[in-house]
């Protein structure tokens, strides 16, 4: 083949989906020449599954995205078509916004944002080789011979790798909704030393929203004053649409037991993990087979077509039986379906084989992001697409790699789990993986992470302003409600506002009956109520928080050798040698490393000080 050279570039993203676009928008805004390469241009920021944004956990991980300067936030509240708050009658730590958006428009904006970011060059082609000189990443060949220069690389591809779609006996080369998959990169990656697996996810049918009775149906609103995702939105998304709530019954049920021979899932042909909390219907009914139904969600795919989708109800099944199916559930009789569902197997890496920064640990300047990393749903792909994208670009620029905590981000979570305990199926963000979750809620995103990009151009004059005013706000309304009220009252009693709080007020209440913080926003008077809510467990958090970072802080020697350290059982000697962590509270939270070991390692290191 006959080579040519694309470019030279700093930084070159494989894959253009959230991961991939994340990574490329912080590379070419931090100012370094920037090259994402993608098999089609229509697949950029595409929504091959829910055209949602956000939910329970994934709405704290969008704003947090935002808060470190990412564009998913942003580009759902553009394309938001309604916008709902989850969980809102539990605790404020475990609400997340969830935002329906226009399947097309999410597309067209994010496409529209990245061709006219400044060192951003777009190009379609596929990824055929990651070229390495000196055991370090040096650029990409694509299947054209064009030589992509560049000193970092970052691989988002997605479910692309090798992708097959399975439905029914129909197995098939494909990406998902008919885009190409990508056959040439896996090979490479192998030979450069990742350990690849086989991962399955799925989708559910589509239906022509003329054909279903929505009389049946129970209608699902979107919620009213529900703020934007992103900090810097200033108006709150208005809804544009509506969706449904239906369910399955017994003859669905039996439809698919009936049927099960004939399910990729159940007959052997799909050997692959699955993602265990967003089952198959197919699964659900076996799993669950003392439950009478199955919620199902109809969602619509945006404002400028009649597809909607139905949540709740991937499968496998071959289409006679999908049709079925569907058309057994109430309000669905007469359903005609546009796009069936499918299976999709697609190969993946195994995340021990990176460090947190998400760098591959046995080839410097190469990066992974999203779902090659064995993860599923966008909010966690884009999470890691900007966690890579910070860390390439602070790798080139000489700046200390960019880790996020455990106690500091659902991020710091979700990206700790991926390198330290590794995944056997595909990974979900969910409010239980956070032990701090209290302190990690949603709404104080942006005064936990925003000021660890205060020397980045990506903290620009917007994001200042918007930062600077929300945080003002906030240390104003908590000094106002830590203030001695005035006159005691029947209702409240005396004492400060807050102490009213703690005794079960609403702040709502005592600002109506006192006349004070009238001109607040309302999102700024629920964070400082929650907070002063929260404040004892805030406090005990924050001093398990500090118990745990005096075993973060102390690290361990990358060149360890874990056969000559005595008194390490066999197990955690093994573990220890394949994830290689960084610090001891690392090791600790690997699987098959208990606390003994941890004192083992501990004693060693004190052993090699006074050494």
């Amino acid at each position: 083949m006959k080579t040519f050279c694309e470019g030279k570039f700093d930084i070159c993203v494989i894959g253009a989906g959230h991961a991939g676009c994340e990574a490329a928008l912080v590379s070419a805004r931090s100012g370094l020449k920037t090259c994402m390469l993608t098999l089609n241009l229509d697949s950029i920021a595409f929504m091959a599954c829910n055209p949602s944004i956000g939910g329970t956990a994934k709405g704290h991980l969008v704003r947090e995205i935002d808060a470190l300067g990412g564009e998913m936030g942003i580009n759902a509240d553009k394309t938001a078509i309604q916008m709902r708050m989850l969980n809102e009658g539990k605790g404020e730590a475990v609400q997340s916004l969830r935002c329906q958006c226009d399947k097309n428009a999410y597309h067209r904006e994010m496409k529209r944002t990245l061709e006219n970011t400044d060192n951003l060059r777009i190009i379609q082609g596929e990824a055929l080789e990651i070229l390495t000189n000196e055991n370090k990443a040096c650029g990409v060949m694509t299947e054209y011979g064009g030589i992509i220069q560049a000193k970092a690389v970052i691989v988002a591809t997605g479910v692309y790798l090798n992708a097959e779609i399975i439905t029914g006996a129909l197995r098939r080369k494909s990406g998902p909704s008919g885009f190409s998959s990508a056959t040439a990169l896996t090979e490479n990656l192998i030979k450069l030393g990742y350990n690849v697996r086989r991962f399955k996810t799925g989708t559910p049918a589509r239906l022509d929203g003329r054909s279903v009775d929505f009389e049946k149906l129970t209608v699902q609103d979107g919620g009213e004053n529900v703020p934007a995702f992103s900090f810097l939105t200033k108006k709150k998304p208005k809804n544009f649409a509506v969706c449904h709530l239906t369910y399955t019954n017994k003859n669905t049920h039996e439809i698919i037991l009936n049927n099960l021979d004939r399910s990729p899932l159940y007959n052997g042909d799909i050997k692959s993990a699955g993602p265990r909390y967003c089952p198959s219907i197919e699964t659900k009914v076996v799993r669950f087979a003392d439950k009478d139904r199955h919620q199902i969600f109809i969602e619509p795919e945006g404002l400028d077509t009649n597809e909607l989708y139905v949540q709740g109800m991937s499968s496998s099944m071959p289409h006679d039986v999908q049709r079925e199916m569907y058309r057994s559930v109430e309000g669905l009789e007469n359903c005609e379906i546009m796009r069936y569902a499918y299976a999709i197997e697609y190969d993946c890496i195994d995340t021990l084989d990176v460090y947190p920064t998400l760098e591959f640990k046995k080839v410097e300047g190469i990066y992974t992001a999203g779902q090659i990393n064995g993860t599923s749903g966008y909010e966690e792909a884009a999470a890691q697409g900007l966690i890579a994208g910070i860390n390439a670009v602070y790798k080139i620029t000489g700046k200390p790699p960019f880790v996020l905590g455990r106690d500091e981000a659902y991020i710091g979570v979700l990206i700790d789990d991926l390198t330290t305990k590794g995944t056997q199926e595909p990974y979900r963000m969910m409010t239980s993986r956070a032990e701090y979750s209290i302190a990690l809620r949603q709404d104080t995103a942006d005064f936990r992470l925003t000021p660890k990009i205060a020397d980045t151009p990506l903290y620009t004059a917007k994001r200042k302003k918007a930062y600077l005013k929300r945080k003002a706000q906030y240390e104003s309304t908590l000094e106002k409600l830590n203030e001695r009220a005035t006159q005691r009252t029947e209702k409240f009693g005396a004492g400060t506002f807050a102490d009213f709080i703690r005794r079960g007020a609403k702040l709502k209440e005592i600002c109506e009956v006192f006349g004070i913080l009238q001109d607040m926003p309302e999102e700024i008077l629920k964070c400082a109520e929650a907070t002063i809510k929260y404040e004892g467990y805030l406090k005990k958090n924050a001093q398990q928080i500090e118990k745990a970072k005096k075993l973060e802080e102390k690290a361990l020697p990358p060149d360890i050798d874990y056969d000559e350290i005595k008194g390490l059982r066999l197990e955690a000697r093994e573990q220890l040698k394949r994830v290689r962590p960084l610090t001891l509270g690392q090791a600790g939270r690997i699987y098959g490393v208990n606390p003994a070991d941890v004192t083992v390692l501990i004693v060693w290191l004190a052993t090699r000080k006074n050494n």
